[in-house]
């Protein structure tokens, strides 16, 4: 698909691919990733900002150069920066001051401004700051958790392109986490209809299990989350699971999307996302790690010969300020000046 030109960078969206595990994992089982960071923006979420953003034009409810300001951990507001650069729509960000500031600089740079909101309120807060803006501007809001277009367009692109990927063997396990829902949502509708055989694993933070507490979220007449919800404790994992229940996701729950619900441990997340890049050469943040070791607790007990596929949100350069990168040093490392000093050339002072 690569050796076509394309009229925008935005038909660059989707298609990406499905890969292999090779080096991790079960030798009897076929592990399997989609890697989302083949994306233009490097995750998953460039699909949503398109989907959101060509509804409403198709609606006739976003005007021409109208601001758009949306409520984001990163990625959605990446997603949506590029899009909005391509389309000419102006571009607020509202984000809550405890994520990576890779991504503040990432919108930036794109054109969009971004407003951050205080790490206490959470993911709550910087979704009230996106509303009073766009009530008091007259701007758009896409509104990612409870935006329809948003699971709509992963049943029509991701679904679409893993039964295909699939169409000549069975898929036994499909593997998710959830930020706004979306990716879940409209994935597992597909799967529930054409590929019945196949068992959904949804995935959430162990110390965060908002919906295995069956603890109903409480919600404004919109649907958006109106607190926190009461089973969140802050996690590891920077783009899962926020501080409350999106609509999308709740109504997948509500109509048995899973099949299992599966918590996910912080730290194995992170030593996933360094296995996947120093034994298979896959760059992925910390959801992507999480995702994959979900998929690494069904292949310790699934059958012989299964295949099992998981979701890989987006690319590993949008964490380098973050606890991923702990241990990662800048300097050089004792091994490193030892080969350094194993010839007599020129190298680094000490």
């Amino acid at each position: 698909m690569m050796n076509k030109i394309y009229d925008s960078i935005l038909e660059t969206i989707g298609n990406t691919p499905i890969v292999k595990i090779r080096n991790i994992g079960p030798a009897n089982v076929n592990l399997f990733a989609k890697v989302e960071s083949f994306n233009p923006m490097g995750s998953v979420k460039d699909r949503l900002a398109l989907g959101v953003i060509e509804n409403a034009e198709q609606r006739g409810e976003l005007k021409p150069g109208q601001t758009i300001v949306e409520a984001t951990s990163g990625n959605t507001g990446i997603g949506l920066a590029m899009v909005c650069a391509q389309k000419g729509y102006p571009l607020v960000i509202t984000m809550a001051e405890s994520f990576s500031v890779e991504r503040r600089k990432l919108m930036r740079f794109l054109g969009a401004e971004v407003i951050l909101t205080p790490a206490k309120e959470k993911g709550t807060g910087m979704v009230k700051k996106a509303d009073e803006l766009a009530k008091k501007h007259g701007w758009w809001q896409p509104r990612q958790f409870e935006n329809p277009a948003n699971a709509d367009m992963h049943e029509r692109t991701t679904a679409k392109e893993i039964l295909e990927a699939f169409s000549d063997r069975e898929l036994h396990y499909w593997v998710s986490g959830y930020g706004t829902g979306g990716t879940f949502n409209g994935v597992s509708r597909v799967l529930r209809n054409k590929s019945s055989s196949t068992k959904i694993i949804l995935c959430e933070p162990d110390n965060a299990q908002l919906v295995g507490s069956q603890i109903k979220q409480t919600r404004n007449e919109d649907g958006s989350a109106n607190v926190s919800h009461p089973s969140f404790n802050p996690h590891l994992m920077q783009g899962w699971t926020p501080d409350f229940i999106p609509l999308l996701l709740e109504e997948a729950v509500d109509r048995e999307a899973y099949d299992e619900l599966l918590p996910v441990d912080g730290n194995f997340a992170k030593q996933c996302s360094r296995d996947l890049a120093q034994k298979e050469g896959i760059f992925v943040g910390v959801s992507g790690g999480a995702t994959f070791a979900g998929a690494l607790k069904i292949a310790e007990i699934a059958e012989a010969g299964a295949n099992i596929l998981c979701m890989l949100p987006d690319t590993g350069e949008r964490y380098l300020s973050t606890p991923l990168f702990e241990n990662i040093s800048v300097d050089m490392t004792e091994k490193e000046k030892e080969i350094s000093h194993s010839t007599p050339g020129f190298h680094l002072a000490e």
